[in-house]
């Protein structure tokens, strides 16, 4: 079976357009086969951008967050065609950089970063392995598929690329392990550091920081 995170040049070509608003921003990209949530913007990552959204605007609120003090960076880690990031970036004017395995992926990331007048610097990484930099808010919706050794290098390696004070988002589902998931990054981040942010309808939004 085919998964979105393999680079499989026969799948169809098409283009597929995928409309979203956020924020009162209306965005629009292209995607196609081969990708995950190839046709809409799944419910999960609309929740996840919505409770990254509500951090980021209560740091600028109080003056005393990641949000302060220069640019913040942002990491789409597995960014598919792109959305978390363009979506984030475009809102908050963060300093973007986005990765995939997927170098079909990562063509679809470029356009619609073209299309939605979005900065991104777009790196071809297995997780961090062409990634030597940190940053400020890391956000992922993880290749569950791809199985517990890969999903769980992310949240080890993230660890380890996030700045004094930075904090990491993880979207993921009941039915695919959140449980086992929060357990993780409990112990990557420890107990004091890990919070699930939001727990309905078997979707969980957690936040990791340091």
């Amino acid at each position: 079976m085919n998964q979105y995170f393999d680079n499989n040049r026969d799948l169809s070509q098409e283009d597929i357009v995928i409309d979203y608003r956020f924020k009162g921003r209306d965005f629009r990209f292209v995607s196609r086969a081969g990708v995950f949530s190839k046709s809409h913007v799944d419910f999960a990552t609309d929740i996840l951008l919505n409770h990254v959204s509500d951090f980021v605007e209560s740091g600028v609120a109080a003056g005393d967050n990641i949000v302060c003090g220069g640019t913040p960076s942002l990491l789409d880690l597995g960014c598919g065609y792109g959305c978390i990031g363009i979506v984030l970036s475009k809102t908050y004017s963060l300093s973007l950089t986005q990765c995939d395995v997927n170098k079909s992926a990562l063509e679809l990331t470029r356009r619609n970063c073209e299309r939605n007048g979005v900065k991104s610097r777009i790196v071809e990484s297995d997780c961090f392995a062409n990634i030597p930099d940190s940053f400020d808010l890391i956000v992922v919706n993880p290749p569950i598929h791809a199985g517990k050794s890969v999903t769980y290098r992310m949240y080890e390696e993230s660890r380890e690329h996030l700045n004094p004070d930075g904090c990491l988002y993880v979207v993921t589902l009941k039915k695919h392990g959140a449980e086992s998931t929060v357990a993780k990054l409990t112990q990557v981040y420890g107990g004091d550091n890990c919070e699930v942010v939001y727990k309905k309808k078997g979707i969980y939004v957690i936040r990791a920081c340091l």
